[in-house]
């Protein structure tokens, strides 16, 4: 736990900032009530049990000298109260920007290893348990440490024999807290866990509702959802019951620290070492000993909570980012070099096969590569390998003569973009999704040129047909526009990059044919001049490439112009004569 402290102050440094003297208001606030005891025992010995009978004029100063020290006391305590939700909300704030950050940082490969939902639940459910601990637990626990504290050195100063006493009393606590602790935590690892898969599950299903409601098994569904919520109430109820033992044995160690107190100080009352007075203080000294002790203890279960969520999320902005970006070191991609170079490429996902085998592949700049093979041949991986969304296990991957891994993130985006199958859009308008090929442009200008792009690739008349053209909604993840809109939209967005080096897969695929022959001639502009790879899902494609290369388990096996390989009657020339038969039939 103490690295885990160690290392959560260092990344959000604004939790300690001014501690010291937030540590010394609560010293101040904790002597004040500290106090009382004092103003107590003068009261009874001084007031009440005067020789000459109560002395009501000594009764009335202590009691209004001790009203005015627990306001002063108050104060500080809302001092510190103050300091401690300042500074919380300060690191809680950094945290959150490095967690949201860290999962911009990871590679599409880490990122694919994990639920989404399980992301979701680190950035926010986790930090707002740390929330309640630098808030709210934290700060209580802080305040009643320093009164415990202060007040056992007060009862140090009435009676040392009675401070030892009461300090044996509690060993049965101590002795709880070591066995049960380690418990404790381990049982909020596991509620954690199960509701970081509860939130990933049910992001899953919300976007797979279509799915879920086509095929009718909204029931299991809700089963599946149900029971895992009945693993989190049992897991909940485990971690309740071993912290409600923490709080038993609390009681336990006060009711016999108070019993002690009050025999013992008896005995010596009547021995003439301590007044009747000083007894009557140290057993409402035993209270306020032991009663921020019971709150500590109390609040240990959440206290335990939050350092699990707080070791989940610094689990996850210490995650090793596998896709490093150069930043200012690297090398930026020459303006208008969109040449290809792999070599000796192999790739290995995590825990699985080598789906990439030695490729090695030249395109020069301004031409077109389509790059064919059955599924799971490898295709995919390896455009996002040139898109680096990650690394090469071995090998490189070089545009405008500049390894991939030496480029600078703005750089790479600006020249190298990417045309997916089914194009992602953003809720909100046509206009903020082309934003983000443009996030430096003011509005007028992000406007005027996205009215040129969409002219340009002769997609104005399709433009003007939308409901309201630039300000048209479209949606969570473009919902409200067909596919093959989708898809103009995400390829408008990919020409206003400018890019050197265009990564398309087959965006026609899934759309009906006059979408098709649209996004054909909006491809066909935005294709012109630039270096392209087209993963070819239909031959009609390769055959107006100016390379073709043929990828099977992992290898690049042919390699050459359409004509060419048709004629070598290999790999490519039997899959194409299995096309022209099938669009034959």
């Amino acid at each position: 736990m103490r690295g885990l402290v160690r290392r959560g102050l260092q990344l959000s440094p604004e939790f300690r900032r001014g501690l010291g003297v937030t540590l010394a208001l609560a010293a101040l606030a904790a002597s004040g009530r500290a106090a009382t005891p004092f103003l107590t025992q003068r009261v009874t010995d001084l007031g009440l049990l005067a020789p000459d009978g109560v002395d009501v004029g000594v009764v009335v100063r202590y009691a209004a000298g001790g009203a005015v020290v627990l306001i002063v006391a108050a104060v500080f305590a809302w001092r510190v109260r103050r300091r401690l939700v300042g500074a919380a909300e300060a690191g809680l704030a950094t945290l959150r920007i490095r967690a949201f950050g860290k999962v911009h940082e990871l590679s599409v490969l880490t990122q694919n290893e994990e639920q989404r939902g399980r992301y979701v639940s680190r950035v926010t459910g986790d930090v707002e348990t740390i929330r309640d601990l630098m808030q709210w637990t934290g700060a209580a626990m802080v305040i009643s440490a320093m009164e415990s504290g202060v007040v056992f050195l007060v009862m140090l100063l009435y009676s040392w024999k009675l401070s030892l006493l009461v300090l044996l009393a509690f060993i049965p606590m101590v002795m709880s807290l070591l066995w049960i602790q380690p418990r404790v935590r381990a049982a909020f690892e596991i509620v954690r866990s199960r509701m970081a898969d509860l939130l990933g599950r049910t992001s899953e299903q919300l976007v797979g509702i279509s799915t879920i409601r086509a095929y009718g098994v909204q029931q299991r569904m809700r089963q599946q959802l149900n029971s895992e919520i009945d693993e989190i109430l049992v897991a909940e109820r485990r971690a309740s019951a071993l912290a409600s033992f923490n709080f038993s044995s609390t009681v336990l160690g006060q009711s016999l620290a108070t019993g002690i107190a009050l025999i013992g100080g008896t005995h010596l009352a009547l021995s003439g070492e301590i007044t009747v007075g000083t007894v009557v203080a140290f057993a409402f000294l035993v209270y306020m000993f032991s009663g921020p002790l019971m709150w500590i203890i109390e609040m240990l279960a959440e206290m335990q909570r939050a350092l699990v969520g707080w070791r989940r999320v610094v689990a996850l902005v210490d995650q090793e980012v596998t896709v490093a970006d150069p930043g200012e070191q690297g090398t930026p991609i020459p303006h208008g070099r969109g040449e290809l170079s792999i070599r000796g490429v192999r790739l290995t996902y995590p825990g699985g096969p080598e789906v990439l085998r030695g490729v090695d592949l030249d395109v020069p700049a301004g031409r077109r590569l389509a790059l064919v093979g059955q599924t799971g041949s490898g295709k995919t991986s390896l455009a996002r390998l040139m898109s680096r969304f990650f690394d090469p296990t071995e090998g490189s991957v070089h545009v405008g003569g500049v390894d991939l891994r030496d480029v600078p993130a703005g750089s790479l985006r600006r020249s190298v973009a990417v045309v997916p199958q089914e194009g992602f859009l953003f809720d909100g308008s046509v206009l903020s999704n082309l934003a983000y090929a443009l996030p430096d442009a003011s509005a007028d200008d992000l406007e005027r040129r996205a009215l040129a792009a969409f002219e340009s690739l002769g997609l104005d008349g399709w433009l003007q047909t939308l409901p309201a053209a630039l300000d048209t909604q479209v949606g969570p993840r473009g919902e409200l526009l067909s596919a093959g809109e989708r898809q103009l939209v995400s390829i408008t967005r990919a020409y206003l990059r400018d890019p050197d080096l265009l990564i398309l897969d087959e965006a026609t695929s899934a759309v009906d044919p006059a979408t098709e022959v649209r996004i054909s001639r909006a491809l066909e502009s935005l294709m012109q001049g630039r270096t392209a790879v087209v993963i070819a899902h239909r031959l009609s494609t390769a055959e107006r490439a100016d390379l073709v290369g043929v990828m099977e388990e992992g290898e690049l096996v042919e390699l050459g112009r359409h004509q060419d390989l048709v004629a070598a009657g290999g790999i490519y020339a039997g899959l194409h004569a299995a096309w022209v038969a099938q669009t034959r039939d």
